[in-house]
């Protein structure tokens, strides 16, 4: 929005191109795009009972990459996330000059300046922008309804991304928080560390600065539109009367709240009983 003042960051979106989100973004001073890259892995690769601990975590890194972290699928760079949102910004850095998108790039323009860029999605896209940040120092992550990928472990592995970077976002009827598999994800990227699980619903912004953050608005008991209600678009929240989204403040929360302000540690919440479904 070139009316907005610009915080001089992007957000790389994985996830479907969701219009209403992005008009959100730009009102909030951020530059975004969303790439086509190797994401139709999931229904045919890792499809093992159990699947293998490593498996998903590899396959979505060599997706997010192009580079090879697994034997299920052999990739070349260009086919990665990483490199195409480098090439589209690359040219649009040199077609609309006016966006000032040269920023997004390094010193020389091999590559994006990643400390100035936010990974983000829903669901699917949630858990990749979340393993890439493992690889991959970036300024912030945001995970509407995710990170999944039970069983798998990375979640868990050292971060190249410091872990107040990351912010969530469920609804409590979504079937990845009913399973407990958000929640398990939250705990091991150490979330807790900077403060409980916050109903939006219940406390304004800053949430106690957490990272954690749930709704549970009414649904009328349907998982699926649970899982799609904490991004903007017809499952969200709305007030009957205005047909304004009721999350407008939790979502500028997730992508602008300074990372350096942080919550109170917990070490464990009761809604997150992942210990016995695992």
């Amino acid at each position: 929005n070139p009316n907005v003042n610009s915080r001089g960051q992007l957000v790389i979106w994985l996830m479907g191109h969701n219009s209403q989100l992005f008009e959100k973004l730009g009102d909030y001073g951020l530059h975004a795009i969303r790439v086509h890259y190797a994401n139709k892995w999931f229904s045919i690769c890792c499809q093992e009972t159990p699947v293998p601990p490593t498996c998903r975590g590899n396959m979505r890194l060599e997706a997010a990459t192009g580079e090879d972290y697994t034997d299920e699928v052999d990739l070349a760079k260009p086919d990665g996330m990483s490199e195409r949102a480098f090439q589209f910004v690359h040219w649009l850095a040199e077609k609309n000059s006016p966006g000032n998108w040269g920023q997004f790039l390094n010193e020389d323009r091999t590559d994006l300046n990643w400390d100035k860029v936010i990974v983000a999605g829903s669901s699917h896209g949630s858990t990749t922008a979340s393993r890439f940040a493992k690889h991959q120092r970036v300024a912030r992550v945001v995970a509407l309804c995710g990170p999944r990928d039970q069983h798998q472990n990375w979640q868990a592995l050292p971060s190249a991304t410091p872990p107040n970077r990351y912010f969530a976002f469920s609804h409590v009827l979504d079937g990845g928080w009913v399973d407990d598999h958000y929640c398990r994800s939250w705990e091991m990227l150490g979330l807790n560390a900077f403060g409980p699980i916050v109903n939006v619903d219940e406390q304004a912004p800053p949430y106690g600065h957490t990272r954690r953050l749930i709704t549970d608005f009414d649904v009328n008991g349907d998982a699926r539109r649970a899982h799609s209600s904490v991004q903007p678009g017809r499952s969200a929240a709305k007030d009957p009367k205005t047909g304004e989204y009721k999350h407008e403040a939790a979502w500028r929360y997730l992508f602008t709240h300074p990372v350096d302000q942080v919550g109170t540690p917990v070490d464990r919440d009761p809604d997150c009983t992942h210990d016995q479904k695992q």
